[in-house]
């Protein structure tokens, strides 16, 4: 596996162990990763923070990881400093991240609906396939939770599918926090598609049933034919539980992700 305590420069570091075969340099997060073969083949995700608002990020995705264990989640590996920045190792999984937004472009329901886009090719699998890739999603929540963690900023950009194997990850979970938390500023970050109301307001508790939230509206979205959610795949008792879990009073959701998964998993 790459190791080191600290390197000078990340990129020409990298070149000097193994082959870069895949590079991710305009990134939202204010990181920057890098796909990496070391000479005996094996393969690694190598990221690191280049701005500071991406040092805490890195410091909660730290956390996170030294709590959760779960074969979906990419797991760190192995930790260093990059420019003085910190930067991190997990193990290369294939697949292609459902939404990849970038500082370029390549943003919004165009490219969610791109029909050679991740997104639209996930939608139009078998409705099983689809399904079984969203329970993983869940049971992952399910050790996220009873770690004692809250989801932040979770969205379809942290989900790795493996078409040819039909797998589903986890990744970029760096906002994920203990809670629960007080919001602290105007809002949390992450995408208004997936969010909670409570997540929008300064001073609101954000816990379980905000994860909750999250989860139901993930399923909303990606149980679906399109983008506009009017051509629903699952069934009506699906979507009812999927009402309960998404009502904009966290006291009228499940309270709990265990509840959640058992209630989905019910209908």
């Amino acid at each position: 596996m790459i190791e080191a305590s600290s390197v000078p420069e990340l990129l020409p570091w990298l070149g000097s162990v193994g082959r870069v075969f895949a590079s991710f340099t305009g990134q939202d997060s204010g990181c920057t990763a890098y796909g990496v073969e070391e000479p005996d083949g094996a393969r690694w995700f190598v990221k690191a923070a280049t701005t500071e608002g991406a040092v805490s990020s890195m410091e909660r995705a730290a956390a996170l990881h030294a709590a959760v264990r779960h074969e979906a989640i990419v797991p760190q590996l192995h930790r260093f400093t990059a420019a003085g920045l910190p930067a991190v190792v997990m193990p290369w999984h294939d697949g292609e991240v459902l939404y990849h937004p970038t500082t370029g472009g390549g943003r919004g329901a165009a490219a969610r609906t791109d029909p050679a886009g991740p997104m639209a090719r996930f939608r139009a699998l078998p409705v099983p396939l689809v399904a079984a890739a969203l329970d993983t999603v869940l049971d992952a929540h399910l050790a996220v939770s009873a770690a004692g963690f809250v989801a932040c900023d979770f969205y379809d950009g942290c989900l790795l599918y493996d078409f040819a194997r039909h797998r589903m990850h986890l990744c970029d979970l760096d906002e994920y926090r203990p809670g629960p938390f007080t919001v602290e500023a105007d809002r949390l970050p992450g995408s208004k598609r997936f969010m909670a109301p409570e997540e929008f307001r300064r001073g609101a508790v954000i816990d379980a049933r905000t994860t909750v939230f999250t989860l139901g509206r993930t399923l909303r979205l990606l149980l679906d034919a399109g983008d506009g959610e009017r051509h629903w795949r699952g069934t009506g008792e699906q979507l009812a539980v999927l009402g309960r879990a998404t009502a904009p009073d966290p006291a009228a959701r499940w309270p709990g992700v265990e509840e959640f998964a058992a209630a989905w998993r019910a209908a």
